[in-house]
């Protein structure tokens, strides 16, 4: 057993959430949808994750016994989290409410949605804990969504995009001869996806790519990437498939983008892009500094 208090010392030690401050996503997106539902989050969440967003989210029993580990808190991973484990078990997670992103191939997502309360209240009464790590863990170049893919790929940074005072999201890399064939190949391989979201031109020599683990559907990052040299851009997402004003708007960019790229762009799905952290990195790191079982809650539907 390893005390609460030592894991978050640990985190934000190596992370330091603390000094980057409030999450500037999900201060907008936590209210966005929890207040239409009447859910009194501010009272629910522990009070320094009401101001951070990142963090101890629900406080459970000092003693941990065991990590688990996911990208979103999706039904299955919370009904899997409360039905496996004990009482001050702690749930690890990127994010703190879901995202759907859609499918390429298949249903376009409703955007950001919130816990069901009815989970929040079980996890609770079984005093479990939650906590959550957005863009600090963007942002770390020892473990982080975007270096854990750079390192299954055997592949160097040499440079950073998406950056701002407190760290860069996305990495400008170099890899051993390969081609876009290979790198989808890889990527399906790698993330158990049933196929990669795949535009641009194809190319049979690559030895520059960008990797943007998450929502890398910005143009402007790709522009970047694109000067400094990337054949390849490698990320969770290429087209915004949420079925909103905001998706379609974000879609019709990015197909004028994709008309005169010089990159092949290649999407494994947000959520998948962003596990492979928790299986590789994060875990050993669990296992390692405090010697607790991890248990890895994948999703069995990435495009969602």
């Amino acid at each position: 057993m390893v005390k609460l208090k030592r894991i978050d010392h640990a985190i934000d030690e190596l992370f330091t959430y603390r000094k980057i401050g409030t999450d500037p996503a999900f201060s907008r997106y936590i209210p966005m949808v929890y207040d239409p539902i009447h859910f009194d989050w501010r009272d629910e969440f522990e009070p320094e994750f009401t101001k951070l967003f990142n963090g101890l989210m629900l406080r459970g029993d000092e003693e941990v016994n065991r990590v688990f580990s996911a990208v979103f808190p999706t039904e299955e991973v919370l009904e899997r989290f409360i039905s496996e484990s004990s009482p001050g078990d702690l749930l690890f997670m990127h994010h703190p409410i879901v995202m759907e992103c859609g499918d390429p191939k298949g249903k376009w997502g409703r955007g950001f949605m919130p816990i069901p309360p009815h989970f929040i209240e079980q996890m609770k009464t079984k005093r479990l804990s939650v906590f959550t790590l957005h863009v600090p863990l963007d942002y770390s170049r020892e473990i982080s969504t975007s270096d854990a893919w750079r390192e299954a790929l055997n592949a160097k940074v040499i440079g950073e995009l998406l950056k701002d005072d407190n760290g860069a999201c996305g990495i400008l890399c170099e890899i051993a001869p390969t081609s876009t064939e290979n790198l989808i190949h890889r990527s399906t391989e790698m993330f158990g996806i049933p196929y990669a979201d795949v535009h641009g031109p194809f190319h049979n020599h690559i030895t520059k790519i960008a990797i943007v683990a998450g929502c890398g559907d910005k143009v402007e990052a790709m522009i970047e990437a694109e000067r400094m040299g990337a054949e390849a851009y490698l990320t969770g997402e290429v087209h915004c498939h949420i079925d909103n004003d905001y998706g379609k708007k974000k879609y019709e960019q990015m197909k004028s983008y994709i008309a005169q790229t010089t990159m092949s762009l290649i999407g494994v799905s947000h959520s998948a892009s962003e596990y492979l952290v928790h299986s590789t990195q994060l875990k050993s790191w669990f296992e390692e500094k405090f010697q607790l079982p991890v248990t890895l809650l994948p999703q069995s539907k990435w495009w969602v």
